[in-house]
């Protein structure tokens, strides 16, 4: 099934409290149905001193929240939108804005043959 949000969207938090703040999604794990959203859900995580960081101390990372809580920006009217998986006639298959209609990825594009 695809999903209506994929890396590199700009996406918009619906729900939470991060809610109203925008930023790109870094990674989508489908398998367990979150997201990572850049400058979104940051939390302070300890770390010990080792050769990569020998400081230690507090890293801000950004940490998953579920996909259902984002939507993707509609390009002209930059507000959250659904989106719609349409098929043109040439067999590309798109994900395209409920609002506006603005074609935001095209996902795949056809291999069939004509005779």
């Amino acid at each position: 099934m695809a999903q209506h949000v994929i890396k590199g969207d700009l996406v918009m938090v619906t729900a939470g409290n991060d809610r109203g703040k925008t930023g790109k999604v870094l990674v989508v794990d489908s398998k367990n149905d979150k997201v990572v959203v850049e400058g979104v859900n940051v939390r302070a995580k300890h770390v010990r001193p080792s050769q990569q960081n020998p400081q230690g101390g507090r890293v801000e990372r950004e940490m998953p929240i579920h996909i259902s809580n984002v939507s993707p920006l509609s390009p002209s009217a930059k507000k959250p939108t659904r989106v719609r998986f349409v098929t043109e006639a040439d067999g590309t298959k798109n994900r395209v804005a409920a609002k506006g209609g603005d074609v935001l990825h095209t996902l795949r594009k056809s291999t069939a043959k004509k005779k």
